[in-house]
């Protein structure tokens, strides 16, 4: 394997060559997808405080809110359907993004070392998207999410969304860890097979596999219209991101 990435979050910020810290701006913008973070003492920290407001409010049915980090990005222009991830059909970007690459791995083995601060309404997630610079390149492989509805339930699997060559592959797997303590999560993905695992064991297997570059996601959900209380504060706090990849790192 050929690229070796390495984050360890020793800066002041983010690495911008790599870290776009933004979710899905071009269905809003970047001053209304902005992430909420920092990077201090080795440890990167995504929140949302009660202060911030919604993510796409007016298109998005479930009302949500996100702080999401993101090594690529990419839109058509204003208008146009052409946009990473669209959640309805038809939906339109609103402010177009110029192709960002910050590490777009074609296969490879990928982990991150996290926790997460999850209340009844909130989720915490890694997962790695492909870089949709064609609709079909849209499958997901999702490395880890978990609902503080369901705090022991990891979800990991294959979404398939655009991609005619996937299936939808897709569980929770319940494990006795608390999703308050560190644990490395990670994703070996080959040529037609993903194996996922915790800690360093492997929990799943799938026998498919994305064949395109895809970039690794990063984020804290909040539901609000889920009950449960606004003055909580879900968080993801990350202190590395490592990933080895057969490919070079541009998209």
């Amino acid at each position: 394997m050929a690229v070796h990435f390495d984050e360890r979050f020793t800066g002041p910020d983010l690495d911008r060559d790599v870290w776009f810290p933004y979710y899905l701006p071009h269905w809003s913008s970047r001053a209304e997808s902005a992430a909420t973070y920092a990077v201090e003492d080795g440890e990167l920290r995504l929140w949302i405080p009660p202060s911030q407001g919604l993510w796409c409010a007016d298109r998005h049915e479930e009302p949500l809110r996100v702080s999401c980090l993101q090594t690529g990005a990419f839109s058509g222009p204003a208008g146009g359907t052409a946009g990473q991830q669209p959640f309805v059909p038809g939906l339109t970007v609103r402010e177009e993004q110029p192709p960002f690459w910050g590490y777009t791995p074609t296969y490879g083995r990928f982990e991150a070392r996290l926790r997460g601060v999850v209340s009844e309404r909130s989720m915490v997630a890694f997962w790695m998207s492909g870089i949709e610079d064609r609709p079909e390149r849209s499958g997901e492989i999702c490395v880890m999410e978990v609902f503080g509805s369901d705090p022991h339930d990891v979800g990991m699997g294959i979404h398939r969304f655009r991609d005619p060559q996937l299936r939808e592959e897709f569980d929770a797997t319940r494990l006795d860890i608390e999703i308050s303590d560190f644990h490395t999560y990670g994703v070996d993905w080959r040529p037609g097979v993903v194996s996922f695992s915790v800690d360093g064991d492997t929990v799943r297997t799938v026998h498919q596999a994305p064949d395109y570059p895809m970039q690794l996601m990063l984020g804290v959900f909040d539901f609000p219209g889920r009950g449960g209380s606004d003055g909580d504060v879900p968080e993801l706090v990350v202190t590395h991101v490592r990933g080895r990849s057969m490919n070079g790192a541009g998209g």
